[in-house]
This record gives C-alpha cells, sequence and structure tokens, in this order.
C-alpha cells in the first residue's frame, strides 16, 4: 500500500524506518510546508515523490493511505483535509485536541466510509494481549489496582512548551498512562481525581491522575515532561503483582509472588520497532473495506479525548485554538 506522510518532523523519520523494513507498505509520497523539506526527507528515508504542500499530495491518485505527523493543533484540520481528498487516515497520538473534534472525524469516516485511526502503538503490539493473558491467568490473584508512570526530560521541544501547538505533558505522554489503565481495567470509571503543575507558558508539566472503578478498583497515573522515570506499569493483586517494564513499548512483563519472589518473566516478542503492527493492522483494514481499525476503535479514541478534556476542565487548561 502506498503511503504519503503529512509532515517530516522527528517521529516521522524515526517511524519511516520501520515503513522502509515492511513488505505491507510502500514508502511513496512526502508532503511539507516547503519543498525543500519534503525532498530532504525523500533523499534521507528514500521516498519517490515530495510536495511543497499538503493538497498536492493529497491530489496524487496514486496516495492510498496518509500518516499525519503535524503537532496536536494541526490533527483536526489535517485529517479532515485528508479524507475530503478521500485518503484513508492514520494519524500521530494524541488524535485531536478534543473530543469534539474526535467525534466531527469519526462521523465524517462513517458518512462517507473513509479508514481513519489513531496511532497509539501500544494498542496494536501483541504485548497487549500478552499483559492480558497474564493478569487474567490468575496468577496474581484477584486484580486490585495498578500503577503506570511516563515521564521525559522533553521540555525544550517547542511543540511541547507552546499551548498554540497542543502542548504539555498530557496530550504528549499522559495518553499512554490513560491508555494503559484502559486496555487492563476498562472504562468502568466512577470518578477521576487529579493534581498538575503548570508551566508558566500554561500547559501541563506533570500531571497527577487517579481513576476510580465501580467495583473498587484503582488506577493511579502520572506523567510529565521536566525528567525522566522508570516507565513502568504494575498490575496489584491478591496474590501477587505483574510489572511491566516501559508502558510506552513493553519489553517484558515481570510476575512477583507475595513474598516479593520473582516466579516468571516474559520477554515481548522480537519487532522492527513496534510501529510496524499499527501500519500492518491499518492496511489489512483498508482491504477489508473497514472504516476503523479494531485494536483502536474510533470511539476509544474519543472516550480517550473525553477523560483528557475532564482533566484539562479541571484544571482550567484550555487551548487557544478551542
Amino acid at each position: 500500500m502506498k503511503i504519503g506522510v503529512l509532515g517530516t518532523g522527528r517521529i516521522a523519520h524515526k517511524v519511516c524506518l520501520t515503513l522502509k523494513a515492511m513488505e505491507e507498505i510502500e514508502c511513496y509520497a512526502v508532503a511539507s510546508r516547503t519543498l525543500e523539506k519534503a525532498k530532504t526527507f525523500c533523499t534521507e528515508l528514500g521516498f519517490q515523490k515530495a510536495y511543497g504542500s499538503y493538497v498536492q499530495m493529497l491530489e496524487d491518485p496514486d496516495v492510498e493511505l496518509v500518516y499525519v505527523t503535524t503537532p496536536h493543533s494541526e490533527h483536526y484540520e489535517n485529517i479532515m483535509l485528508c479524507m475530503k481528498y478521500g485518503k484513508s487516515v492514520i494519524c500521530e497520538k494524541a488524535f485531536t485536541l478534543n473530543a469534539e473534534q474526535a467525534k466531527k472525524i469519526r462521523d465524517y469516516s462513517r458518512e462517507h466510509k473513509i479508514f481513519v485511526a489513531e496511532a497509539i502503538w501500544t494498542r496494536y503490539m501483541p504485548s497487549r494481549q500478552i499483559i492480558a493473558d497474564t493478569v487474567n491467568s490468575g496468577v496474581i490473584g484477584d486484580v486490585k489496582a495498578l500503577t503506570a508512570n511516563l515521564f521525559y526530560n522533553v521540555s525544550y521541544k517547542e511543540r511541547l512548551i507552546q499551548p498554540s501547538l497542543g502542548g504539555g505533558a498530557l496530550l504528549d505522554v499522559g495518553v499512554y498512562c490513560i491508555n494503559f489503565a484502559l486496555m487492563n481495567f476498562g472504562h468502568d470509571i466512577k470518578k477521576i481525581e487529579s493534581s498538575v503543575q503548570m508551566t508558566k507558558l500554561g500547559v501541563d508539566a506533570n500531571n497527577f491522575m487517579t481513576f476510580f472503578y465501580e467495583d473498587g478498583r484503582l488506577a493511579d497515573l502520572s506523567s510529565g515532561m521536566l525528567s525522566i522515570s522508570d516507565r513502568r506499569g504494575v498490575i496489584y493483586g491478591t496474590k501477587g503483582y505483574a510489572v511491566v517494564e516501559n508502558i510506552n513499548n513493553p519489553q517484558s512483563i515481570s510476575v512477583y509472588d507475595d513474598s516479593h519472589n520473582l516466579i516468571s518473566r516474559t520477554e515481548m516478542p522480537v519487532q522492527i520497532s513496534g510501529y510496524e503492527y499499527e501500519f500492518r493492522e491499518c492496511v489489512k483494514a483498508i482491504e477489508e473495506g473497514r472504516t476503523e481499525s479494531w485494536s483502536m476503535p474510533i470511539n476509544e479514541t474519543v472516550r480517550v479525548m473525553e477523560i483528557m478534556d475532564s482533566l484539562r476542565k479541571d484544571w482550567g487548561f484550555k487551548f487557544p485554538k478551542e
């Protein structure tokens, strides 16, 4: 499937190294706001065509799937533009600035039967099922709580510090913690409590949140962009606990008993990078005539955006475009 990449930032470079190694994908076209940037990207990553505007690439009839890699603030406009040209889309997380935008994309996708998906890679990885199978086996007993953290020292990045670009830790890294909780504990959340540290420019630098579930379980989540953390997710049960190394690209899951003895460790499958799974699923879904993926259906994306909306509302945090 011929892919067109919309945007030439760091994540585009990183992901396209994986796309080059995939049989399912043909690295075809790149669009940037300047032709020079697009040409440089093509030379470095081995794409065939460079375009100095998004519209020019979307007018190319050979582009079958568009990968949107622009800042959060541009996602809604970029996705809608792609769909108006009839192009299937996979867009980087966070999918949009808010749930309202995500719902409009969902409705347009369904009305016009155009595929769209969020590129939140942990949803598509085999590690997701491995973690679920481990916990559901009963080895740690009845599950009562989980914790997850994700902190990176990335506050120097313009797209993260500027409100106008949809900056802040929540949409960039906190989204992984939220997805970790939803994948393992589901949606039956009774209430959410949170606290936040804001920057002088008006975006969240560190955030802490607790999901209280109807059945009594708790999910304690934290993320930030000022420091680094161990990136672990831990699921706690009555007989022990399971530790997931790096919730942002799981490497292993280790199970401990109630005396803190390691009883098993499962390494995750060898992969190109982890990005291949989301693109592989998109290709298959499009070939089957679907308008969304099964690992991250659009309603699930909307649900994540609704949670982040509610958190930002509690913090009094709005983006300029809102």
